[in-house]
Parts: C-alpha cells; sequence; structure tokens
C-alpha cells in the first residue's frame, strides 16, 4: 500500500518460535557447549535418550477399548462396598457439584492476578474463606493450599515464624500420612520435631518450650481427644495450638476455637471432592487474626471501586512468585481454586443443617458397625470416642482379612498394625447401606474358621 511504513524483520526475531536455530547457536556458544545433547552430559548415555518400545498405531475405538479393560482391573467404590478412610472419604457429590465447577469460566481459569477480569473467581476463593472460618470457628482463612497434609506442614512453619524458636512437639496420633509431609517440607530447616502424648506434655514442666503443639482431632485412630485437656495444651508455654481436623466432624462437634486454638487445617476432600485415587484435593487453613500477616497462600478481600460497587481483589499475598520474592512466608505456589470450588458449592448447598445431618447419619451408621464388630468372637473394638471412622484388632493379619472381604467384593479397612496388633482402621459414612454394614459383619464373623 502507498505510504505504508514496511517492516524489517532481524536475523534473531522470528513469527512464531521465540528462538530460531541462529539464536540457539548463538546461546550453546555462549555457555561453551557444541549441541543441546551436552547439555545431558552428567545423565548416563544409556538413560538420555532410551528406545521407546512402543506398540503400532491403532484406532481411537480400539484403544478405548483397550483402556476401558485395563480401568476395569480397579476395584472401585460403588462397584464394590468401601470402608476405607485414613484421610480421604467417600462422600455423595451432588450432581450440581460438577455442573457449577465444569463451567469453562472456573475450569480455564487460574490465578486471579488481575480483578477486572477475575471477579467471578476471586468471589468464589472469597465464599470459600468465609465458609471455612464459619466452619472451625475461627477469624481468617486463606483462598486454599494443596491439601490437608500439606496445610499442616504451612502451619508449623508459620507457627516457628511467629514464635521465632525450631521446636515443635506432635501430640498423640497424628496421621502419619501428615507427619511425613511435615518432616520433608521442616528438614532443611532445621525445626527438632518431638512426639509426645497430652499427658506427658502436661506433666513435663521442665523442657524448653516448643514453638507449637501440633494435633489431631479426631486422631489417625479415630479418637476425639479431651476438649478439656486440649483447652491447658493451649495455654501452656505460650505455644501456638495446631488443630488438624476433619471437616465433617466440624459440623457436628465443638469446633476448635472452643480450645483456644491458633491455627486450624484440614483436608477438604470430604466436601465435594472424589476420592481420585489420592488427590488433587483442597488443604483447609485457618488461623486467629493476629497471624495473618504469616498466613501462608493467599487471602481475598472484598472491597468498593470506583463506582461504588462491590469488588474482590487479591488483598494479602505472602507468596514469592510476585511479591514477597526472599521474604515470602511460603513458595506454595500453584492454585487449587478450582478444587476449592468444589467444596464451596458442596457447602453452600448442604448448609448448616445439612451437613449436621450428614455427620449425624455418619455418626450413628459408623456406631452401629462398630457395636456389632465388637460383639464377633476375635475381634475387638480399640477406638473408644469416635466420630465416624474407628480402629479394630483382627483375629488374623488384616492383609488376609481384606482379600477375604475384596473375594467378596468390599473394600476393607485401612491396616494400622503399626500401631495396634493386627489393627483395621474402618471408615463409616453416609454412602454405607445399613445393607452393606450387615454383609461387612457377616464376613468378618466368618474371618476366624479360615
Amino acid at each position: 500500500m502507498p505510504g505504508a511504513k514496511k517492516i524489517m524483520v532481524n536475523e534473531y526475531q522470528s513469527t512464531y518460535s521465540p528462538n530460531t536455530p541462529k539464536i540457539k547457536k548463538q546461546m550453546l556458544s555462549d555457555i561453551g557447549v557444541d549441541s543441546y545433547k551436552n547439555l545431558f552430559s552428567d545423565i548416563p548415555e544409556k538413560y538420555r535418550f532410551p528406545e521407546l518400545n512402543l506398540p503400532a498405531p491403532t484406532s481411537e475405538l480400539d484403544l478405548k477399548n483397550e483402556l476401558s479393560k485395563i480401568a476395569n482391573k480397579n476395584s472401585t467404590p460403588g462397584d464394590y462396598s468401601s470402608f476405607l478412610g485414613a484421610g480421604a472419604y467417600r462422600h455423595f457429590i451432588p450432581s450440581v457439584v460438577k455442573q457449577i465447577t465444569s463451567r469453562s469460566e472456573f475450569m480455564t481459569s487460574y490465578t486471579p492476578y488481575q480483578p477486572e477480569v477475575s471477579q467471578g473467581t476471586l468471589q468464589a476463593h472469597f465464599e470459600f474463606q468465609s465458609m471455612v472460618c464459619e466452619l472451625t470457628d475461627m477469624e481468617v482463612a486463606n483462598a486454599g493450599m494443596y491439601d490437608g497434609a500439606t496445610s499442616a506442614a504451612e502451619a508449623v512453619l508459620m507457627a516457628c515464624r511467629v514464635n521465632k524458636k525450631l521446636k515443635v512437639e506432635i501430640v498423640g496420633t497424628v496421621s502419619p500420612l501428615y507427619t511425613d509431609v511435615i518432616t520433608t517440607l521442616t528438614q532443611a530447616t532445621g525445626i527438632e520435631i518431638s512426639y509426645n502424648n497430652i499427658e506427658t506434655i502436661l506433666q513435663n514442666n521442665n523442657d524448653e518450650a516448643p514453638a507449637c503443639y501440633v494435633i489431631q482431632q479426631p486422631n489417625f485412630l479415630g479418637e476425639i481427644s479431651d476438649p478439656g485437656q486440649l483447652k491447658l495444651l493451649s495455654n501452656k508455654n505460650n505455644a501456638l495450638l495446631i488443630v488438624i481436623s476433619e471437616p465433617m466432624f466440624l459440623s457436628m462437634y465443638q469446633t476448635p476455637s472452643y480450645y483456644n486454638a491458633d491455627i486450624v487445617v484440614a483436608e477438604g476432600q470430604p466436601f465435594g471432592v472424589s476420592l481420585a485415587y489420592g488427590g488433587p484435593y483442597a488443604g483447609l487453613f485457618a488461623c486467629k487474626k493476629d497471624y495473618i500477616r504469616q498466613l501462608p497462600g493467599r487471602i481475598v478481600g472484598e472491597t468498593i471501586d470506583s463506582k461504588n460497587k462491590k469488588g474482590y481483589v487479591l488483598t494479602l499475598q505472602t507468596r514469592e512468585q510476585h511479591i514477597k520474592r526472599e521474604r515470602a512466608t511460603s513458595n506454595i505456589c500453584t492454585s487449587v481454586g478450582l478444587i476449592a470450588l468444589m467444596s464451596t458449592v458442596y457447602m453452600a448447598l448442604q448448609g448448616k443443617k445439612g451437613l449436621k445431618y450428614l455427620s449425624e447419619l455418619c455418626y450413628h451408621k459408623s456406631h452401629y458397625a462398630a457395636a456389632k464388630i465388637n460383639n464377633l468372637p476375635g475381634f475387638e473394638l480399640q477406638t473408644n470416642n469416635f466420630f465416624k471412622e474407628f480402629a479394630i484388632s483382627c483375629p488374623i493379619p488384616v492383609k488376609e482379612v481384606n482379600e477375604y472381604l475384596h473375594e467378596n467384593k468390599i473394600i476393607g479397612g485401612y491396616d494400622v498394625s503399626d500401631f495396634i496388633k493386627n489393627g483395621m482402621l474402618l471408615a463409616i459414612t453416609e454412602m454405607n447401606s445399613k445393607e452393606e454394614i450387615d454383609n461387612l459383619i457377616t464376613l468378618l464373623s466368618q474371618v476366624k474358621t479360615l
């Protein structure tokens, strides 16, 4: 066109590829290697570019059939009665949860850095925080963590920052699945972790005070601790009290604020998130307002815009990526906003009465099952005060019990023989019908004769 300005593209630019062959060659020269393959010289040669023994290409129909056959080898809850818990639980998920969270506006959004185009996502995070605060009866909550175990580890790190100490006491039977993550995420910081029961800690006044006490309520074996003891624990040595809880439990029992907990964490999976082979899940994290500046992750706040309309923004972002850098309280990055949204929709659907009703169903069904099993010869209930999960001792190894149950289309309990001889941890939810529970009891009654 007459008068049009001619655009010159130099030799280092490409319309579609950021690095042209000439740029790549220059980059390799600058770092002193001849080929990009030399960048992998530290990896043993046999592992660098292995030959992949892949099958021949096939049609989509044949591939789907093959994958279906492989998938059908799994024993899935629904096809099988399931009594497996230990941190991930099978609860009913209303269809509307998937319907709402599958909307493209939520499915494709990631991190709401730009409030002007992220109001829906930001509001969803804000509602999630509000509901977590109501559920835990704490003052502030963040917009979600990776999962319950990560939340627990971040809570320990936070308590050590608050009290400027590197000593932590884990109280009672905290899930080994959680303590493993706590150990992993604190090992490079020099934090010293010790394990004691409540009675020992309350009686011992000589040791140096820790930064925090970590307790699980109910604990890994389902036992519910005495709130009176927890109150004493929270006041001891000015250490923070971190409570790892379970969200369904919180809708029925006294919340951790009753015994003056400082930080409350939980696994959000029971609220609207499928088992999904262990993840992805969303961790709940709430605390007292005094510690808000040390809260990991981010907080969404409600505000008023220039036209006096309600709006939502990222109020506090203590992450390292783009705000705090080396002064960050945490390096947690990936957003679990979509998973947190599932829990948000679930809580909104159920409401306070609905959650309490579901909790009562779990409570009564589990206590019915426990009483029946305790009467079976060779079996003994090991958990006295529990919510929906309890431990039993079996007359034979748990592996053999579970194999027999599996032959009869039942997924049995979690093996806790490290804690109790021939110990099995059973979880009962609203999804377990009376017929399923009675069938479990009938099969367990036959175990001793195997």
